[in-house]
């Protein structure tokens, strides 16, 4: 049983850019058919850079990313990614619980989670660039390898934050696998940890154990106790990143996962969004993820565009690390506090409300995005420097 990586394991390079060519590449170009964007556009379409300006950068946080296999040209491509882009340098604490797994070059799904790698170690710093990012690596992407380091960062206490960009279809862990990592979330919370996970890339589908594609919501995403991260396309200005406009992310390339848990009832949290009570809504929030508008990534030597919830993800996990430093405190599970601003007179202060697109992808019906919380994108995209004060 494999969680699948999902879309992002498709790296487009850029121009063959190399490194000593960065920046100028074409998707920067404002009158490129599909933009890229740099972590200063991003941050400034989502509102986040004045926080950071003024000194809210995550600092005292820890950023737990959970993944498989390992990355052997990640600190190269991290000190190239802040280099290139401003950033202050930070290198990644790394463990392995179960030792690190020697990279297979000629492994396509060693190759998939090493690009996952470097992009939630590169976005997530990008977003919180004070924060500490400790990278907790399974032996391999197997459910119980994955749940071992998940647990590992729990009882070890190793950070304040964990992200997850990774998932399968709710149908293929068993009852009694699903059971396990429930209690090792509610472990989590316990400790005051805030959880993420990627709602998928392909829309009202899934994969499931053997690969294929079927009608299903993304687990760990589905646990009521995790943050759910879908996707949106975002528009912003070629040049200055502001915010122009978002419609849910479905392109040829992927869509944003969404719909209704078949393990899962609806949490309380979801009450005044949902009314029927049967299955657990997700995502609860969004961040761009479409190639019409992907983020910049160094790997392998090269830069290029990686799309997918997997760097929404890993966004997310900078925003709630900046949301801890500014309430001073571990703030634990997220989902709460982000509802009652979803139902509050904040909201539309507060978050972008997609109500444009649906997530029918690959012949799999799916559902629209609409006024408020919807199974396509949540409640929302940030606007960081409304929500922060607003959840701390």
């Amino acid at each position: 049983m494999v969680p699948a990586v999902g879309t992002s394991a498709n790296f487009e390079v850029l121009d063959d850019a190399q490194y000593d060519v960065m920046p100028g590449l074409s998707c920067q170009n404002p009158t490129a058919p599909m933009p890229c964007y740099t972590p200063h556009q991003i941050r400034t379409a989502y509102n986040m850079e004045s926080v950071i300006n003024g000194g809210t950068t995550g600092a005292g946080q820890t950023i737990v990313i959970i993944a498989g296999f390992q990355d052997p040209t990640l600190l190269t491509d991290l000190a190239r990614f802040d280099q290139t882009f401003g950033l202050p340098a930070t290198t990644p604490l790394v463990t392995a619980p179960d030792g690190l797994t020697e990279f297979d070059p000629s492994s396509a799904i060693q190759k998939g989670w090493a690009l996952e790698i470097a992009t939630d170690v590169e976005w997530a710093h990008a977003i919180a660039p004070g924060a500490t990012i400790h990278l907790v690596l399974a032996a391999s992407g197997d459910d119980a390898d994955i749940l071992r380091a998940t647990r590992y960062a729990v009882e070890n206490d190793l950070g304040d934050v964990i992200s997850q960009s990774f998932g399968e279809a709710e149908s293929c862990p068993t009852a009694e696998f699903l059971a396990e990592e429930h209690a090792v979330f509610k472990a989590a919370h316990a400790r005051g940890m805030t959880l993420l996970a990627s709602s998928g890339d392909v829309g009202a589908a899934e994969r499931t154990c053997d690969g294929t594609l079927v009608a299903a919501v993304s687990t760990p995403a589905s646990d009521p106790e995790v943050t759910a991260v879908g996707g949106t396309r975002l528009v912003a200005d070629r040049v200055s990143g502001a915010h122009q406009s978002e419609v849910a992310w479905n392109d040829q390339y992927g869509a944003s996962g969404g719909g209704f848990s078949q393990v899962y009832k609806r949490p309380g949290y979801q009450a005044p969004f949902i009314e029927d009570n049967t299955g657990r809504g997700i995502p609860d929030v969004a961040l761009g993820a479409s190639m019409y508008g992907a983020v910049i990534v160094a790997f392998r030597g090269k830069f290029g565009r990686v799309i997918g919830t997997s760097p929404a993800t890993a966004q997310w996990a900078g925003i709630a690390a900046l949301s801890n430093e500014m309430a001073g405190h571990r703030q634990g599970p997220l989902n709460t506090r982000l509802y009652h601003v979803g139902k509050s007179s904040s909201y539309d202060a507060a978050f972008h409300d997609i109500t444009g697109g649906e997530n029918t992808f690959a012949g799999f019906s799916g559902l629209p995005a609409g006024p408020g919380w919807d199974p396509v994108t949540g409640l929302g995209s940030p606007n960081v420097a409304v929500l922060l004060p607003l959840l701390s």
